[in-house]
């Protein structure tokens, strides 16, 4: 199969931390939440989100795009810590609070959160240093790092986050992953979740999602057991060029393998990321992959909406767009009615598909903008701007 490419994603470490503090205590305090010590309503049906940006603007736009969606719900916020270091791997103060907040106000809300098993994430790190690193952590000098999170977390009231831990191990993009060393890998995934799962007021779930396919290790070999694993996921993008769905459905470690391998397990499925790719904009692909989860009926589900793979934020897949946007206009995840009142057969329309809305605003003519940073850009609205002819006179 062809080789699959790392996929670039906008997660630039917030610049402004005073700014951001202030910030999250004033959306804090802008109304009422779940109550502390209130536990999530049980999932009634599988959620669904997207994943719009890692920060407080990823927050903002999930209630645009349920409009768009003709108020569909969406239920699932995600996002990511950055791996670039080890005090961000602990959820520096200032960045989760949006999150939390945004999901304390409802009660069958769920919050997705990626989590880097090491520093330097991205870095291309090589596979002997991997290797060393992944005998470090399973031997147990990194966990005090994640007990910090997951105290993070339970101080924030959200204790019942779903934890995408070392997501993609079988590939070569991170700093994560498996292969240079299953053993110590799943060694070190075990210690990770015994080590959270220790701290009082957690009900961490933890999410084990290889990337679809055998990429560069089986991903069976990385599986660290049933005991530290609740749900069992999968990414799966539109690739490599030219493979139809079925056959992303039948290949080895596929999606088919996916679901079965849970089944045997025991565990539920989800889908984490998701979304179009080295296909182009695929309708057909965006049909059958809604489909699919229909069918199997995933813990939740978050396309990846920024281009090349989304549908919202992206101009490039108008096709795939309309698919999207027809398919889960006004959903709002409730239960089929055991026994439906008969009705006249109505041929259905699917709603129009109007432009993308842009999410930069465009500044005034003759006004120049300032640039104050994504944090305080986010809680004035938008950027601020100078008008550079102040001093022109009419004559």
């Amino acid at each position: 199969m062809a080789a699959r490419q790392s996929r670039t994603r906008s997660r630039r470490r917030p610049a402004h931390a005073a700014a951001a503090a202030i910030a999250a205590a004033a959306f804090l305090a802008a109304g009422p939440g779940v109550a502390v010590g209130e536990s999530a309503a049980p999932d009634p049906t599988p959620a669904f989100g997207a994943y719009l940006d890692y920060g407080p603007r990823g927050v903002a736009r999930m209630a645009a795009l349920s409009h768009w969606l003709g108020g569909a719900e969406l239920r699932v916020g995600h996002t990511y810590l950055p791996g670039d270091r080890w005090s961000n791997i602990e959820g520096a103060p200032g960045f989760l609070d949006v999150w939390a907040d945004w999901r304390t106000r409802k009660a069958d809300r769920m919050l997705v959160l990626n989590v880097p098993m090491m520093e330097r994430n991205e870095a291309h790190v090589d596979d002997d240093e991997v290797r060393d690193l992944l005998r470090q952590g399973a031997a147990g000098r990194f966990d005090h790092h994640f007990r910090a999170l997951a105290e993070r977390l339970v101080a924030l009231k959200v204790p019942d986050t779903v934890l995408v831990l070392g997501w993609e191990m079988n590939g070569t993009t991170y700093t994560h992953r498996c292969g240079p060393d299953p053993e110590a890998w799943k060694t070190y995934w075990n210690r990770i979740v015994t080590t959270m799962r220790a701290v009082p007021g957690q009900k961490f779930r933890f999410d084990f999602a290889p990337s679809r396919g055998r990429d560069a290790v089986p991903w069976t070999r990385c599986y660290p057991g049933d005991a530290t694993v609740d749900i069992i996921g999968m990414d799966s993008y539109d690739q490599p060029r030219g493979m139809s769905f079925d056959e992303q459905v039948k290949e080895p470690y596929g999606l088919q393998a996916h679901v079965d391998f849970a089944k045997a397990h025991g565990k539920p499925v989800s889908y984490p990321e998701w979304g179009l790719f080295r296909n182009g904009d695929n309708a057909a692909y965006m049909r059958r992959m809604l489909a699919w989860m229909d069918e199997h009926k995933p813990v939740y589900n978050t396309v990846t909406d920024y281009c090349p793979h989304g549908v919202w934020q992206c101009d490039d897949n108008p096709r795939s767009t309309a698919v999207y946007r027809s398919v889960l206009f006004g959903r709002v995840d409730e239960p089929e009615p055991t026994a439906p009142t008969p009705t006249a057969p109505t041929t259905p329309t699917a709603p129009p598909v109007p432009p993308v809305p842009s999410t930069v605003p465009e500044p005034p003519a003759g006004c120049s903008p300032l640039e104050l940073g994504d944090w305080v850009e986010y809680w004035l609205g938008g950027k601020l701007c100078m008008r550079l002819d102040w001093y022109a006179r009419d004559k």
